[in-house]
């Protein structure tokens, strides 16, 4: 592993994590003896095969679930033992979660999807924090619009207004540009290196893919349950201004 600190703080840290699934007379140990820093500003990939524990991994990360061993500081809280609605309120808190699917209300315009996690916190000035969320994504005029009423790559960036109102911690980005085409995805990436270069949010993306692995700082590889690689990109292509090679071997 590269040191990639650069004496930042951790906002997460992971010791010694395992996670074991009872799947009837059988145990599936998902991770098995995870240790893991993620520093201030980080913006890292988390890659992994089928069955490596890349999704088990996500959902630690997103405090979505606990570990059956080992602990998970959070932005400096202990989260390894909390009760689940403590996990619900330091998700909320610290957390913003983007989803391939990006998990929009059909009927609902964008303005209140994004006042979503205001009202579960219970914030004052609600509308205007989402609308400032939407203007920051570049959707400032989309507001009232329904998620029908929206391309694919504009509902992804209603996405990430609502993951970015309660100004969390992390953003925690499953498969981001998995749903999107070409030209959406490198819209979605460019917005993402933007939140992480211009203003210092720490991402991490869940994918499968080297090519947008390859627009992140560091890459976090898993394979049965473990860590087998963690890599400091030195230079990250830039969305927009690299093709996808037709052999996506980039590590």
């Amino acid at each position: 592993m590269t040191d990639s600190s650069n004496g930042r703080k951790p906002v997460i840290t992971i010791r010694d994590m395992t996670k074991i699934y009872q799947m009837g007379e059988h145990q599936v140990r998902a991770l098995n003896g995870v240790s893991l820093d993620i520093y201030e500003g980080d913006f890292v990939s988390i890659m992994g095969p089928s069955g490596s524990g890349k999704s088990t991994l996500m959902n630690m990360l997103g405090a979505l679930d606990q570990p059956s061993s080992g602990t998970y500081l959070l932005d400096g809280t202990d989260v390894s033992h909390l009760s689940d609605n403590d996990l619900a309120d330091i998700r909320n808190r610290k957390i913003g979660f983007v989803f391939q699917n990006f998990n929009l209300l059909s009927r609902t315009p964008a303005l209140q999807q994004v006042e979503l996690p205001l009202i579960y916190s219970g914030k004052n000035q609600r509308h205007q924090l989402a609308k400032a969320a939407l203007e920051r994504v570049g959707l400032g005029d989309r507001i009232d619009h329904k998620p029908s009423e929206l391309s694919g790559g504009q509902q992804q960036r209603v996405a990430i207004a609502r993951a970015l109102v309660n100004e969390p911690a992390i953003i925690l980005a499953d498969e981001p540009t998995g749903n999107l085409d070409s030209k959406s995805g490198t819209e979605v990436m460019q917005l993402f290196q933007a939140l992480n270069n211009e203003q210092g949010i720490t991402i991490i993306f869940v994918t499968h893919d080297p090519w947008i692995a390859r627009h992140t700082r560091r890459v976090v590889t898993l394979a049965d349950g473990k860590i087998v690689r963690d890599e400091f990109i030195d230079k990250p292509l830039v969305a927009g201004e690299s093709k996808r090679p037709s052999d996506t071997a980039l590590f």
